[in-house]
């Protein structure tokens, strides 16, 4: 696999202090190897990793912590327990890791943390789709900055998030988990978590480097198919940003082979590229089971030892949730096949990073004895989000609901706390397992929501998620028959490997929504009744029939799985006491069959008179409807306007300007977007490829002038040479309300020699806001 890059450095072990390197040089071998592994204490028979009912790990754990211990795997994530009584054990635990082993080295806490720190009482925040929907870093980072302060203050030192897959084919499972279709859009905002988190003192983990998103029919770890300029263009620039800029201190490998080689293995990808070219100088862990799955799925290695050396070699440098197949580098290195400064290099790294956490010199005498995990400002930042996200997709003006009479309230969302929550959540995630323990936090439903706000709603939940059962019909139409509005909840319910609708395993050959749903909504809108048809979703469905033509709903509300505050988040965007300003972030697909789909296509790769079939989204990336009105004008480059033509040379940055108004009579977020469309070059470009955004809050009456330095980087490609370059040429800057949304467009000429793009290069666009 050749990775064109530049390399920008030497490697981590000369920065390594003189501390790190005596440790290492004082280690035994087996000293060495428990640290280069992590161990799951609570992992019962629950299936919450893939095949993890078939774990091989058999050593008990005091054997395993004997000489030390890398990692401990999820002590608060992998059932409920109580977090003081859980942090009391852990403090123990770290003391004896530093009384009874000869080095007195504890062990660094990793947990998941993708919608809030998964832990039992800990807040829910909404699911990544809905970070991307919010076109909001801000929010994003002090949310992420919530989390890691209750991950820090009960002894957690790692979190297992953001995940930086780009969303290429709305089928797979594992959508709710990524962010937009959009690699800028994923970087800025996948940047912005890892900030918020490591500022808040705990490390985070890259997910999952690299192409996993990209599998084939979008089955989850099926194989990777895609060429070296896909995966330099799309793929990877959202980890080189978090890397570069954002500063992660830890990588998680894809489970996925890039055209048959196992990531898992890949010293190009995890060691020449991520270190020696992007200088990478933190941890490398291996996804759960990924080193023995180079034995057992791949087949690329005869048994765990050569699993082992090959992961090791390629730049994972801690085994994930256990000892599988490491401690079987001590018989690698006795026959001499591996050499022992293999694990040495991997060892310091981890050792680096305890000391970089405070781990080396840690008290831990002292557990923590109170904590609210769900306290005002983690509520406060989960409304924000559920109510930036919300993506409004049609309205014939029944909405806002603000003297709405007698209303339905239907649908298998409507009274469920699980339709709220992601498959990461701990509730779905965990608690699932444990049926009969309760939450542990207020997670009231839209039904709960609705109620408070309009008193007593008739209901009807008229069919379940999922399932061919229509017994329910007659009661939902006789309900929404006797009401002014029916309002329909439907959506997903997200699960693990078969247990759900959506979630790492529940990957989809169809994308009308599960079960009879669309039946239920076309009987209630037959009715007569208007119809607000609100989504509670974790992928975008193929909804054509919900948005266009006379049997449509009235309304329609896209929520991607909005987390604890989602539905008094929903009840005020429905009553008009907020008002919609959530983005798209994928777009809408118009059937199962137009996937894999990315408004990042080039010509050929959209309707055209040689293909009978049409892949038109039914609503496209960046759309969204308001309860204002916006007037987006004065687009200028460099001071030129449409009727000029601005110059930059490659390499140069360039400022574009553009004014936007709320022109209508209620306060509203627009989010100015800023499209490049480019008709000719040496390798064929997408139709629209967003350059710059910005979300911009204004009153009624207000306007605001948006100005984006852009750099040269958000206009590079890969060329025939895999080289990232800006070529001279003629490029069209666009603004618009979504990718197929022009208001304005200015003419750009690239001159100049071909610009090669360095590592001192920015990636990102500096965004000022002026108002008046």
């Amino acid at each position: 696999m050749t990775i064109h890059t530049t390399d920008v450095g030497a490697a981590l072990e000369s920065g390594v202090s003189a501390r790190v390197r005596d440790l290492v040089a004082d280690m035994t071998l087996d000293e060495k190897l428990a640290q280069l592994v992590g161990y799951w204490v609570d992992q019962g028979d629950e299936v919450v990793a893939p095949l993890s009912g078939e774990k091989v790990t058999t050593t008990a754990y005091t054997d395993a912590t004997v000489h030390g211990l890398g990692h401990l795997t999820r002590v608060y994530g992998t059932r409920p327990v109580d977090p003081i009584e859980r942090a009391a054990w852990l403090w123990g635990e770290q003391r004896r890791l530093q009384t009874e082993t000869r080095l007195g080295i504890p062990a660094l806490v990793h947990e998941e943390c993708l919608t809030g720190f998964a832990a039992w009482k800990a807040a829910t925040f909404p699911t990544p789709l809905a970070w991307g929907a919010s076109f909001d870093p801000d929010a994003v980072e002090l949310m992420a900055s919530a989390i890691g302060r209750s991950m820090r203050e009960l002894g957690v030192h790692q979190g297992l998030a953001p995940v930086l897959d780009v969303v290429r084919d709305a089928r797979w499972g594992r959508v709710d988990e990524c962010i937009a279709e959009d690699p800028y859009v994923v970087g800025t905002i996948g940047t912005a978590f890892v900030r918020g988190l490591q500022d808040a003192g705990v490390h985070a983990t890259l997910k999952h480097f690299v192409g996993y998103s990209a599998s084939r029919a979008g089955r989850n770890h099926a194989p990777v198919s895609v060429g070296q300029r896909e995966l330099q263009d799309v793929f990877l620039p959202p980890f080189e940003m978090a890397v570069r800029d954002g500063g992660v201190r830890s990588v998680m490998n894809s489970y996925t082979e890039i055209d048959g080689v196992p990531v898992a293995s890949s010293r190009e990808l995890l060691t020449d590229l991520l270190r020696r070219r992007w200088g990478f100088d933190g941890t490398v862990v291996s996804d759960y089971f990924a080193v023995e799955f180079l034995r057992s799925m791949h087949g690329i290695a005869a048994d765990r030892a050569e699993a082992a050396q090959l992961a090791l070699e390629a730049g994972i440098d801690v085994e994930l949730p256990g000892p599988d197949a490491y401690p079987y580098l001590a018989e690698r290195v006795a026959s001499g096949a591996l050499p022992e400064a293999v694990v040495d290099r991997a060892v310091a790294r981890v050792l680096a990073e305890k000391e970089d956490l405070g781990l080396l010199d840690a008290d831990f005498s002292a557990p923590p004895q109170r904590i609210d995990l769900d306290d005002a400002e983690h509520r406060a930042l989960a409304r924000r989000l559920a109510e930036e996200s919300v993506v409004l997709l049609r309205n014939d003006g029944v909405l806002p609901l603000r003297a709405p009479g007698r209303v339905a309230l239907i649908g298998p969302n409507a009274d469920s706390t699980d339709a709220l929550m992601g498959c990461y959540s701990f509730a779905n995630h965990v608690l699932a397992h444990h049926p009969g323990v309760p939450l542990g936090f207020s997670l009231p439903t839209v039904r709960d929501a609705l109620t408070e706000r309009f008193g007593e709603v008739a209901y009807a939940p008229g069919c379940a998620v999922e399932g061919s059962d229509t017994a329910g019909f007659a009661a939902a139409v006789a309900a929404a028959r006797d009401a002014d509005v029916a309002i329909v909840v439907v959506g997903d319910r997200a699960g693990l490997f078969g247990r759900g609708t959506v979630g790492e395993g529940n990957d989809a050959d169809s994308l009308e929504l599960p079960g009879v749903q669309r039946q239920l909504v076309e009987a209630v809108v037959a009715t007569g009744t208007p119809v607000v048809l609100v989504l509670l979703t974790g992928r975008p469905y193929a909804l054509d029939w919900a948005l266009d033509g006379a049997g449509a709903p009235a309304a329609v509300l896209q929520a991607f799985f909005p987390g604890e505050e989602g539905a008094p988040a929903l009840a005020a965007l429905l009553t008009g006491d907020a008002t919609p300003s959530g983005r798209l972030p994928v777009s809408l697909p118009r059937s199962a069959g137009s996937q894999p789909y990315s408004y990042l296509h080039p010509l050929l790769g959209g309707p055209s008179g040689v293909t009978s079939t049409d892949p038109t989204p039914v609503r496209p990336f960046g759309f969204g409807l308001s309860y204002t009105s916006f007037r987006r004008e004065g687009l200028a480059v460099d001071g030129a306007r449409a009727s000029a033509t601005a110059e930059v040379r490659a390499g140069d940055t360039f400022c574009v300007a553009a004014r936007v108004t709320n022109t209508g009579a209620v306060r509203g977020a627009d989010v100015v977007q800023v499209y490049a469309h480019r008709s000719a070059a040496s390798v064929t470009r997408p139709l629209a490829q967003l350059v710059a955004y910005a979300r911009v809050e204004l009153e009624p009456g207000e306007s605001a002038e948006v100005r984006f330095t852009v750099p040269a980087s958000r206009l590079a490609y890969s060329d025939r040479a895999l080289r990232r370059v800006v070529e001279a040429g003629e490029v069209e800057l666009r603004l618009g309300s979504s990718c197929a949304d022009v208001d304005e467009a200015v003419a750009l000429r690239i001159t100049g020699p071909t610009y090669e793009l360095g590592a001192d290069d920015a990636r990102f666009v500096e965004v000022e806001v002026q108002r008046g």
